[in-house]
């Protein structure tokens, strides 16, 4: 067995290694080489979400508003260029705040606070594969039950989750309204995946390109395109959490608001306006 110190070390490595791609890509080793390392991480996972935030949403919505134009998305329900602008100033604003809850959870796994292995060879792959699935599940509860909650106790509503609520219809909703937030409300919504770390045993570069993936995700459930995909739940379902205020509180999946009795399938709403 490796000894301990050893064994953190290996978060560190790939913390530093993650860091050299891209902040040595990017920027003159003067810039950021003589940093902490946590500011280090910081400054990785800020230039990193910046970049998967902006990309996702330029692509996104230059395939459905422009080279799909009518196709997927009718001609006035196309959000106006100021509408975009303003989600994506928004977005950006917050996006340092964002970028601080992953440096935290890095920093805390590299002094073995955590359940987190750093390589898949340390456990055998049907634990890997368990643990990665209930590490989802906690993810989803979480996301799920703080998502509720914003909507639910009046204050949080008011000053946090109601910055991300103006967007409350089909030609206000964008895929740059993915993580338009009060920077608070973005980290509450974040925080599942942090507080699952403490419980499951998680490989730590799971944990990251999971956290990447919020990136494309809230893109894609922001688009007001209803993918219809059992479980998956898709733009259909959030645009319907965007417009009734009170239904469709899940993140990946509609099972935990089958479970808790939010669920509203858009279909249906389609049937009853026919």
């Amino acid at each position: 067995m490796e000894d301990s110190s050893d064994y953190l070390h290996l978060f560190v490595e790939d913390a530093a290694f993650y860091n050299r791609i891209l902040l040595g890509s990017l920027l003159p080793d003067g810039l950021w080489v003589p940093l902490p390392h946590f500011f280090q991480t910081w400054l990785r996972n800020f230039i990193g979400a910046t970049f998967v935030y902006l990309f996702t949403g330029i692509l996104w919505c230059f395939y459905i508003y422009y080279w799909k134009r009518n196709v997927y998305v009718p001609k006035d329900a196309i959000p106006s260029r100021e509408a975009m602008l303003l989600q994506i100033y928004v977005a950006l604003k917050g996006m340092p705040c964002y970028s601080l809850l992953p440096a935290l959870s890095e920093h805390v796994t590299e002094n073995g606070w955590t359940r987190c292995f750093p390589r898949a060879s340390h456990v055998s792959w049907p634990a890997y594969l368990l643990y990665l699935a209930i590490y989802l599940v906690m993810v989803e509860f979480g996301i799920y039950w703080v998502h509720r909650e914003l909507h639910d106790i009046k204050p949080l509503y008011k000053y946090l989750h109601a910055t991300h609520h103006v967007y409350n219809k089909q030609n206000t909703l964008s895929p740059f309204a993915g993580v338009a937030f009060h920077p608070l409300d973005g980290i509450l919504q974040a925080l599942p995946h942090t507080i699952a770390l403490f419980i499951i045993p998680t490989h730590f570069t799971a944990h990251v390109v999971l956290l990447f993936f919020e990136g494309i995700w809230t893109a894609n459930i922001h688009d007001c395109i209803h993918g219809n995909v059992w479980p998956i739940m898709g733009a259909g379902y959030h645009t319907v959490h965007h417009t009734t205020y009170r239904h469709n509180y899940g993140h990946f999946t509609i099972w935990m608001d089958w479970m808790f009795g939010t669920l509203r399938d858009p279909l249906q709403d389609e049937g009853k306006a026919m």
